[in-house]
């Protein structure tokens, strides 16, 4: 009998945003749901009327209704979802502007800044009239090459406004991978910075910049924000302007919000480029939205008093994700630069003195931090604390446990997984479960996941294919540069070719309807004809104190 590590308490549950939501379900069907097991059924069993109620719990604001929730729920690719629909994704996330808390921003050991909802709203707008004045017109890419700044989300949500295509990379990168992602989408805009500061050193990537814009001449002005230097010497970069150069000084700008179909192009995202290079995802408006938002209010729980933070980079998904979370009034920490500088116990100190309620986190960064052996709760004030968000690869249950042990053995340790081809989750937590070792507490709702043998079977109790056997609205619109759709369906559906299969290697619990990730499935070791994953290497490796670090190589 699996002993669980957590088990919420009445109260948690009573408050949860999933009991309010499972309340509407109820009334609004005359049904008698009263468990995550049950409301799942029902999210897989009707599609429609499960994203119609979501529709309604995320207090969507459109200008124009949809028709049709969903043409037909069982056809993929090309389901189309919310017919008729006319929205705006920034107006979503702008939907507060008052004086709360948006945006506390952290830089490693220099910077320190903050912004309300009012002063968001105003930034948006200061940005919104040059870029139109720019000739940004529906449908022009808008770029960044940028680190995790308030900045990074203006100029995103300005460029929803208008009705552009936002695409961004991290200033991590090098023009080489800059230039393999957005090089393929042509932007006509490019944000960027002069620098930035990782471990306490600057690097100065304006010789970077100036690369990127030789190989695009798309690009007709970048933006570039003072970071690593306040007065950069930008004279080498044709058609480029500083930020504070470019924006409106208008007293109290107002936006006019371009509505647009719910299946409008919001995000182009990039694969990791590991065979060839990068796929450019197209995500829709309302279906990046309408996904974010029940992630994060019934998976979450995120509420206006909470305060969320992810150790992330604007090359990474969850960047979007979390950016996503102003659309439920929350205050988001956003940090920049190494999380183990000055020490390990960076990122704690900033949970203490910023009171983050949710902390996001990868599952290398927790196993970093459980091999040098730290003990974040001994030394930090972590009463805030109610909730530890993990992703990025499977965390074993060896892990989970160091979690309870030396962090907080009071809180929800929500396990995530999805993907940037979803911008989102197949599998999640909710606040109303128990949480067991290793294990992500079930499917994520809506979402008809499945493990799959090799003949196509669905398994339980055993190693199988993530596969999910419905559409979701999140799912890609169409790959870049893919006119008959052959690269999207070569990508998800070549396998078995009417259900998604994403391509990681899982088990289905049967007794506590939890997942165990153990790897990419492409990725899995098959000796002697038995498919190991990768995670199961790692675990067994991770246990020897000798070991600092480990890869498993087919």
């Amino acid at each position: 009998m699996k002993k669980p590590l957590w088990i919420p308490s009445e109260e948690n549950i009573k408050k949860a945003n999933i009991i309010r939501f499972i309340s509407l379900i109820n009334k609004r069907y005359s049904l008698k749901i009263a468990s995550y097991d049950g409301l799942y059924r029902w999210s897989v069993e009707n599609i429609k009327d499960f994203w119609k109620a979501m529709w309604e719990f995320g207090e969507i604001r459109a200008s124009r209704g949809f028709d049709v929730v969903v043409d037909d729920p069982i056809r993929f690719p090309g389901a189309r979802w919310f017919i008729g629909a006319r929205l705006n994704f920034a107006e979503n996330l702008l939907r507060f502007r008052d004086n709360h808390l948006a945006f506390i921003f952290r830089g490693e050991t220099r910077k320190l800044a903050k912004m309300t909802y009012a002063e968001l709203y105003s930034s948006v707008a200061s940005l919104v009239h040059p870029l139109r004045e720019s000739g940004v017109v529906l449908g022009d890419r808008i770029a960044a090459y940028m680190p995790n700044l308030m900045e990074t989300a203006i100029a995103m949500l300005a460029s929803a406004s208008i009705g552009a295509v936002w695409s961004s990379c991290g200033a991590e990168l090098g023009p080489v991978a800059v230039l393999d992602r957005i090089g393929q989408i042509e932007p006509k805009i490019l944000f960027t910075v002069d620098g930035y500061i990782y471990k306490d050193k600057t690097f100065n990537i304006l010789t970077n910049i100036e690369k990127i814009v030789r190989g695009l001449p798309s690009i007709k002005k970048i933006i570039i924000i003072p970071y690593a230097e306040e007065k950069p010497d930008i004279s080498n970069i044709p058609n480029s302007i500083l930020y504070n150069d470019f924006i409106s000084h208008e007293r109290e700008p107002e936006i006019r919000f371009e509505q647009l179909p719910f299946d409008y192009p919001l995000y182009i995202m990039f694969s990791s480029g590991t065979t060839g290079k990068p796929k450019c995802m197209v995500q829709g408006t309302g279906g990046v939205l309408i996904n974010h938002l029940k992630e994060l209010l019934l998976h979450t729980d995120l509420k206006r008093e909470d305060r969320i933070m992810y150790i992330t980079t604007p090359s990474w998904m969850m960047w979007n994700w979390l950016i996503s979370s102003l659309s439920t009034g929350a205050t988001i920490v956003l940090y920049d630069g190494n999380p183990n500088y000055p020490d390990w116990s960076a990122m704690w100190r900033l949970a203490q003195d910023e009171g983050i309620t949710i902390f996001g986190c990868s599952a290398s960064y927790i196993n970093y931090l459980r091999g040098i052996g730290a003990k974040p709760g001994n030394v930090y004030d972590l009463s805030h604390l109610r909730e530890i968000s993990q992703t990025g690869s499977p965390l074993s249950a060896e892990g989970f446990e160091y979690v309870y042990r030396e962090i907080k053995d009071n809180l929800h340790l929500n396990s995530i997984s999805g993907g940037t081809d979803i911008n989102g989750c197949f599998a999640a937590g909710t606040p109303i479960q128990p949480v067991y070792a290793g294990e992500l507490q079930g499917p994520a709702l809506g979402m008809k996941v499945k493990a799959y043998n090799e003949k196509g079977n669905p398994v339980i109790d055993r190693e199988g294919e993530l596969v999910c056997e419905a559409p979701s609205p999140s799912m890609p619109l169409y790959f870049w540069s893919d006119p008959d759709g052959k690269r999207y369906r070569d990508a998800y559906f070549s396998i078995y070719h009417d259900v998604w299969r994403h391509g990681d290697w899982i088990i289905s619990h049967s007794d506590t309807g939890g997942i165990t990730f153990l790897g990419r499935s492409d990725f899995t070791l098959k000796p002697s004809g038995v498919r190991i994953g990768s995670a199961e290497i790692y675990n067994v490796v991770e246990g020897f104190k000798e070991i600092a670090d480990s890869i498993a190589v087919g």
